[in-house]
């Protein structure tokens, strides 16, 4: 029985960044972590993956060769995966007597709630490799302070939710720099929690193009609310204890906390009972660098 995590979110919600401080955060506990990448996009990786979906399928070659554009090419690249999971669970064997597993998906929300791809690549592997795996759906936190963004994020992890059909945690991630876009209307539990949506339709009519569409927004809502299903967990992946607070539920989802596998009675401990001394100083060393070189590749 092998554990792990279907990493997914929109583009900008920090995956990568999440995929390379949790692979650390894990080996740093006494877990062997092997990351897979599956985005074909993603060539500036700032972890080392054990494998790499560059390896059977680009998306730059795609687009050239079929006259796409990149959210047609993500879908070809995911479809043609599926007719190739062999090369995946080939790569993935001999990973699997002892290694916690990461899987990188890429960011195009429509693979998750829309197409079947993806997911019947994750059903494929779950079957036949005998797979215990988490979606951990990451939403930017800073659509929090824009009414109308969160109740599509929410409409975004509900949709994904029902479609993935996994044991599903939302993350509001780079919960450090929420502050940083401005004062949220409520604390920050009303937005973890998912509480009464009806008090976010004031600030929604303070809008014009939002009060436009009221009646809407209202019945989206209630259909948030009527399924009761969406809520959010908080990630600071430079905070020792808001990564150990996730691994916990991330455990607990998959039934990881509960197995017995043979080394991890220590690491049970260190998760499950008591906050888990390590150094995050050379994880933020990494992402600052990978952070600047995004900046001087924009610039």
């Amino acid at each position: 029985m092998v554990f792990g995590q279907v990493v997914i979110g929109p583009p900008g919600s920090g995956k990568t960044t999440y995929c390379n401080g949790m692979s650390q955060f894990l080996q740093l506990i006494g877990r062997k972590v092997a990351v897979i990448n599956l985005d074909p996009a993603n060539d500036m990786l700032p972890y080392e993956c054990a494998v790499n979906i560059e390896e059977l399928i680009k998306l730059s070659d795609v687009m050239m060769e079929h006259s796409l554009g990149p959210n047609g090419g993500l879908v070809y690249c995911m479809d043609y995966l599926e007719k190739n999971i062999d090369w995946l669970q080939s790569k993935l064997k001999p990973l699997l007597k002892d290694h916690y597993l990461l899987f990188d998906f890429p960011g195009q929300v429509e693979l998750f709630f829309l197409h079947s791809n993806a997911k019947r690549v994750i059903e494929k592997l779950v079957k036949k490799l005998n797979l215990r795996l988490t979606a951990v759906h990451l939403i930017d936190s800073h659509l929090c302070s824009d009414p109308g963004k969160y109740i599509s994020a929410l409409l975004l992890s509900l949709s994904t939710m029902l479609h993935m059909e996994l044991p599903h945690i939302n993350v509001l991630s780079k919960i450090d720099l929420i502050e940083s876009y401005g004062k949220l209307a409520f604390n920050l539990d009303f937005y973890t929690d998912v509480q009464d949506l009806s008090y976010l339709q004031h600030h929604l009519d303070q809008d014009p193009c939002s009060a436009k569409y009221r009646k809407l927004t209202k019945e989206l809502c209630d259909v948030i609310e009527d399924y009761s299903l969406v809520d959010f967990t908080t990630l600071d992946i430079q905070d020792k204890e808001s990564v150990g607070n996730l691994v916990k539920l991330i455990d607990k989802s998959n039934g990881y906390i509960f197995a017995g596998i043979e080394p991890s009675a220590v690491e049970f401990s260190k998760i499950a009972i008591s906050p888990v001394d390590w150094d995050y100083y050379r994880v933020a060393a990494v992402q600052e660098k990978y952070m600047k070189d995004d900046d001087d590749d924009d610039n």
